[in-house]
């Protein structure tokens, strides 16, 4: 049973549905999209299940859950390619707890971090805070504002 394409649609590869009213393919699509659609490599209920364990929260919608575990996606990405950085600096392929505290001391979007650390650890050595390819293709890009 083949479905036609509805009457307000694009017509786009992807916006026919399957049988269970899921998208035939996985589309950029906001929070209130296709319930099939995977934007978030975090699990949402754990993320609102946190939100929630906040005292000061009393209502998370699912769009403030959805921004919030992609916002924490992005950080984690961000931190975790400046800690590499470190350790390439170090001659090294495997991250270490040294390369976090390296790059939180080293680069100053991560100064509100400094302090925070649970675990003790080695005092770290500083890198070079933008010796990553990453970070100079970033730098490019910002330079003409």
């Amino acid at each position: 049973m083949a479905a036609a394409p509805a009457a307000g649609g694009s017509g786009a590869l992807g916006e026919e549905e399957g049988s269970g009213g899921e998208a035939a393919a996985p589309q950029p699509q906001g929070p209130t999209g296709a319930p099939g659609a995977r934007l978030s490599r975090l699990p949402l209920a754990r993320v609102k299940a946190l939100v929630k364990a906040d005292p000061d929260v009393t209502l998370a919608g699912q769009e403030a859950i959805f921004i919030l575990a992609r916002a924490t996606e992005l950080f984690v990405e961000t931190i975790a390619k400046d800690a590499y950085c470190c350790a390439q600096q170090g001659k090294r392929k495997t991250l270490q707890r040294r390369d976090l505290d390296n790059a939180i001391e080293a680069i100053d979007e991560f100064a509100f971090l400094e302090g925070s650390n649970m675990m003790p650890s080695v005092k770290p050595r500083r890198c070079q805070p933008a010796p990553c390819s990453y970070r100079m293709k970033a730098a490019v890009t910002r330079a003409p504002s």
